[in-house]
């Protein structure tokens, strides 16, 4: 690893930071799953953080490493939704203002909760660039901290202690599957999966509609991907041209990365939902999607990442009635 990369010593470090202020989330076997893969198969049941996404482990951490002036500033960030909710509430604990900038795209519930939590909100444009150039103004003229949803790296350590507690629960971990957006949780639990256990295999997941970090490893630098509307709306927006640390690690520790369409997403929503008995969201879903798809190869025990629950409900109920309208106009 780069000398500037998040390593295991700091991942460790971040768990201590954040105890007692993040679940430590179960991980169970799955009978269905472990039939159709042809080994035993285990779900980190992540959606059940308490903001309902692993986002709570990055936001914790990056909170608890401000200093007095820091925290007195404030700290604004772009997200998707999840980012948001994770840092609203981390720094409502802490009494501290919080901004979050976000498209036009995010999901109205996202929005809802973060506005419970007391958080102000800005909507500006249609991309998560579009946001994130209202957090710098804001930055500029305001004077507050940017805690970025991924590319920093006290994001990326506190992810990583998602990938300690794997090894932890499942020691003989041949594969693990991450759900990949702009590369914190996919970069943090590589390194920490790696760091305790250098066989065990990570790939990222994603949708096959606008995934910018797959787009940018392929190009061999990050590139610009144009967002579009997906069932995974957790997993949109860019990596950011000036990528300073979840590229590389990418890169450098992820052995594959799987896209899927959009009716595979949907058929992962359903099969958590019918099998499983979990609520998720798509980004929650594409570890399950990518194993129901023939797209997971393991030689052995396979632990696949449940991020998120915080779905609309509206559009949940769209998928496990089989309403395929809402989502089949965006299969590209």
């Amino acid at each position: 690893m780069a000398a500037n990369d998040v390593t295991l010593s700091d991942i460790r470090a971040a768990r201590e930071r954040i105890a007692g202020k993040v679940e430590r989330t179960p991980t169970v076997l799955s009978p269905s799953l472990s039939g159709h893969l042809g080994a035993p198969v285990y779900l980190k049941l992540e959606h059940r953080q308490t903001t309902g996404s692993f986002k709570l482990r990055g936001a914790s951490n990056a909170i608890a490493s401000l200093n007095a002036e820091e925290k007195a500033r404030g700290v604004v960030a772009a997200s998707t939704g999840n980012h948001g909710r994770a840092l609203a509430h981390a720094a409502k604990l802490e009494g501290m203002r919080a901004t979050i900038c976000m498209s036009r795209l995010v999901p109205q519930n996202k929005l809802d909760e973060i506005r419970r939590l007391g958080a102000e909100i800005r909507i500006v444009g249609n991309s998560q660039d579009d946001a994130q150039q209202e957090v710098e103004r804001l930055v500029a003229e305001e004077g507050l901290v940017m805690l970025p949803p991924f590319d920093h790296p006290d994001i990326i350590a506190g992810q990583g202690t998602l990938g300690l507690e794997i090894i932890e629960q499942v020691a003989d971990a041949a594969l693990v599957l991450v759900p990949l957006s702009g590369g914190g949780l996919a970069a943090g639990v590589a390194a920490a999966v790696k760091g305790v256990s250098p066989s065990t295999k990570v790939i990222g997941v994603s949708m096959a509609r606008g995934a910018a970090m797959k787009a940018s490893l392929d190009a061999g630098h990050p590139v610009l991907v144009e967002e579009l509307p997906t069932l995974a709306d957790s997993l949109g927006g860019g990596i950011g041209l000036d990528n300073r640390l979840t590229f590389s690690m990418c890169r450098d520790l992820l052995d594959d990365v799987i896209l899927l369409s959009e009716d595979e997403i949907a058929a992962g929503i359903l099969h958590a939902y019918e099998q499983e008995r979990e609520i998720v969201e798509g980004a929650g879903a594409v570890c399950i999607a990518a194993v129901l798809a023939g797209k997971v190869r393991a030689s052995g025990p396979t632990v696949l990442i449940l991020s998120g629950r915080n779905i609309d409900m509206t559009q949940h109920r769209k998928v496990v009635c089989g309403e395929h309208a809402s989502f089949k106009e965006h299969s590209g």
